[in-house]
Parts: C-alpha cells; structure tokens; sequence
C-alpha cells in the first residue's frame, strides 16, 4: 500500500540522514583531534571534551542507524545515551564557559543543534520500532485471548 512505502521511504531517509551525520561527524572530529587537513586551525578554540562527546557519538549514530534499519529495539536506547551524553557535555561546557574557558560562540549552536537532533532521531526510533512491537503484541496477545475464550467452557 501507499502507506506502507511511505513509511519505508522515511525510514530509508531517516537512517540515510543518521549515517552521513554519523560519518561527517567521525570525519570533523578524528581532523581536530589527530589535526587531520589543518581542521584545528579552521576550528579556531575548540574544546576538547566537546570533541571527544561528538566522537563517541558519531559511533553512535552509525550503531544506531543500522538498528533503525533493522528494527532493533535497542536502537532508542543507544540514541538516548548519546542524547544523554551531549546534554552532560553541554551542561560541562556552560560551566567551561562561565568560568572563563576560551571558545567558538558557534559551538553553543552547534550543539544544542546536535542535541536536539539526536533527540529526535531517539524519538522516531522509538516511535518506529518499540512503540510499533508493543502495538503488535498487544494485538497478538489480543487474538490468543480471544481464541482461548473460543474454547473456554
């Protein structure tokens, strides 16, 4: 049905869009942690824990978009432990900043970007995959109950 190619069409894009996140991601952050392509020059005052935080959720990203892909259920899980990891970075990084840290203003926004859309990225794994088994289990469980009272006496 329509519907259902509609809904693969978005799946297919949404794990397009997680995956190329994910790649430039790993490729932004290895370039000013191993100064890779003069990056760290064009980054200006970076923060370093920031970066690292953007590292490990690259990896994140791309674990997650093959869960997304394949439905797995864990897929929200990993999302929300990278979302959990960006906030934490953040709240450090406010802090870094009020005591005087030195660092790009656009990190703020970039930042709060990424957080947001790792969000939601958490979001519609859930929505897609967990909140879609429960659904489908309800509905078997449903259908088992029934027949049992089919045959009850």
């Amino acid at each position: 049905t329509t519907n259902s190619i509609m809904k693969k069409v978005i799946l297919y894009l949404a794990v397009a869009v997680l995956t190329g996140f994910g790649l430039l991601t790993i490729f932004l952050s290895t370039s000013v942690i191993f100064d890779l392509f003069d990056v760290r020059a064009k980054e200006g005052n970076y923060v370093l824990f920031v970066v690292w935080s953007n590292f490990i959720s690259s990896f994140i990203y791309l674990i997650s978009a093959y869960g997304l892909l394949a439905s797995k259920k864990w897929t929200f899980k990993t999302l929300g432990f990278s979302s959990i990891i960006l906030s934490a970075t953040f709240f450090g990084f406010i802090l870094y900043i009020q005591s005087g840290g030195i660092h790009e203003s656009k990190t703020v926004g970039a930042m709060l970007f990424r957080i947001t859309l790792t969000f939601l990225f958490t979001l519609f794994a859930y929505f897609t995959i967990n909140k879609n088994r429960t659904n489908e289990r309800k509905r078997l469980t449903s259908r088992h109950k029934s027949n049992f009272n089919y045959f009850a006496i």
